[in-house]
């Protein structure tokens, strides 16, 4: 099984205060993929975001960094909001991306749970999916032919348009990422595309149904049982003592999650709600690297069998120091623990 980090890469107010600070915040960043790398992890992935408290506006150009300095470790999105961007232009960022990491790039697309590109980009959100169905279509068109004729409602037409340049990879790796629409699950195994299931809360054995609504739709399709494959993102960290997530994680993930509520409608987030997702059938990925890993090997029988999993920790306010701890121990003895099971 794959293990990885997914970044979105935020900073508190106080950093982005000044351009000192939101530097120094992206070159902490930069360090932690390298440490990723170093750590022996397979995968890091930059999300998409168009708010003040996150980096990750243009994650091409982060991977790129990244890519220049580090050997192995692939490099994602994580998630790409195709329906708000040009996905010529997408294809062009990622295929450059490959062509710099020497065959390490790939991205994850979505419809994005965050709206704010949307109104950014002048969108209607009323054509949520409808956008991002057309340009769906579109970036898998570019990816299999060098020279493309598209037409859409959304976009201008392509007339024997030549898309360049041309990946490293063939095919260039593409994976849709969903949340906990049917609908998602079953255009992702209709396409015969590799899934990321975000689970960000809840119990993740909750989310079965829709996995196999996916592989059911797969098999419907034509596509072999191996393509089908399924990853997941869950918000974790990993620390030696349950002490230390009460002391230093905690209160950051009480703060983001109760801020969040407030924007979707959820409840404050109160602690026996965090001790429940905790608890073995809790989606929260966190504690010591023995629980971490017997729990995602649980997961994994949940869901069917996973492929892939990646840890989100920027939603706790960490330091750099802890989160570059938290990354050493899920590539030294997390990842071990997952593979030796």
């Amino acid at each position: 099984m794959e293990i990885g980090i997914d970044s979105f890469a935020a900073v508190s107010n106080d950093a982005m205060s000044t351009a000192g600070s939101r530097a120094q915040a992206m070159a902490e960043l930069l360090e932690r993929i390298e440490q990723a790398d170093r750590a022996g992890l397979d995968v890091f992935g930059i999300g998409e975001h168009h708010r003040k408290e996150f980096l990750d506006s243009a994650p091409s150009i982060i991977l790129a960094a990244a890519a220049a300095r580090t050997k192995k470790i692939r490099l994602t999105s994580a998630v790409t909001v195709l329906s708000a961007a040009d996905p010529v232009r997408v294809f062009q960022n990622f295929a450059t991306l490959d062509l710099v990491s020497q065959g390490r790039a790939e991205m994850v697309v979505g419809r994005g749970s965050s709206i704010e590109a949307f109104p950014l980009f002048g969108l209607d959100l009323q054509d949520y999916d409808e956008l991002f169905s057309e340009k769906l279509n579109l970036l898998l068109n570019i990816r299999d032919n060098e020279v493309v004729n598209w037409s859409g409602k959304f976009r201008p037409a392509l007339i024997n348009q030549a898309i360049y340049p041309r990946p490293m990879q063939d095919p260039f790796p593409i994976r849709l990422g969903v949340g906990g629409t049917p609908q998602s699950f079953i255009r992702a195994g209709m396409l015969g595309l590799p899934l990321t299931v975000a689970i960000i809360g809840g119990e993740t054995r909750r989310f079965r149904p829709l996995v196999d609504l996916y592989r059911e739709a797969g098999k419907e399709a034509g596509h072999p049982p191996e393509k089908l494959d399924v990853a997941l993102h869950s918000i974790g960290y990993v620390v030696n003592t349950m002490q230390e997530v009460i002391d230093d994680y905690y209160p950051g993930y009480a703060e983001a999650f109760t801020k969040i509520g407030k924007e979707r409608g959820w409840p404050p987030m109160r602690r026996e709600h965090f001790d429940e997702q905790l608890g073995p059938l809790g989606s929260l990925l966190i504690g010591s690297p023995e629980d971490v890993a017997a729990k995602i090997l649980r997961h994994s029988e949940a869901l069917g069998g996973i492929s892939r999993v990646t840890f989100q920790m920027d939603n706790a306010g960490l330091s750099h120091e802890k989160l570059t701890q938290s990354i050493e121990l899920i590539g030294k003895r997390v990842a071990p623990l997952v593979n030796a099971l």
